[in-house]
């Protein structure tokens, strides 16, 4: 069964031994709201309460990205329609992005990007 964003906050949730209502205070959200997302009948909640999350379950960059990557996923469309299917399939796609936004890639870095993965497209040809 494919991992949602619901089961994987459940599962850490419960491995730090919060109950339901637990992690609801925490989060300054309602027990019923809570339970929505862990049954994913409702999407991830926004990012400042997701950053809080993060903080409350006590979550390592892999689990912090892994986190973020399926709130993307439960969300309605967050980028192009066209791209997040790409990006969310590729973890080096995502792992790409990351990096460039830590470094602040400039637009002449990722035109040099794009050029050089152009050229090679053009070669293949």
């Amino acid at each position: 069964m494919e991992q949602t964003f619901g089961s994987f906050v459940r599962e850490k949730r419960m491995a730090c031994g919060l109950s339901l209502r637990g992690l609801a205070a925490k989060l300054e959200v309602s027990p019923v709201y809570m339970s929505n997302i862990e049954t994913d009948r409702k999407p991830a909640p926004a990012k400042e309460k997701l950053d809080h999350l993060i903080r409350i379950l006590g979550l390592g960059q892999e689990d912090t990205e892994l986190l973020l990557d399926l709130a993307a996923k439960s969300k309605a469309q967050q980028v192009s329609a066209d791209l997040p299917e790409y990006i969310m399939e590729r973890d080096i796609v995502r792992a790409a992005l990351r990096t460039a936004k830590e470094v602040d890639a400039t637009d002449a870095e990722w035109q040099e990007f794009i050029d050089r993965i152009t050229r090679r497209g053009a070669r293949g040809k």
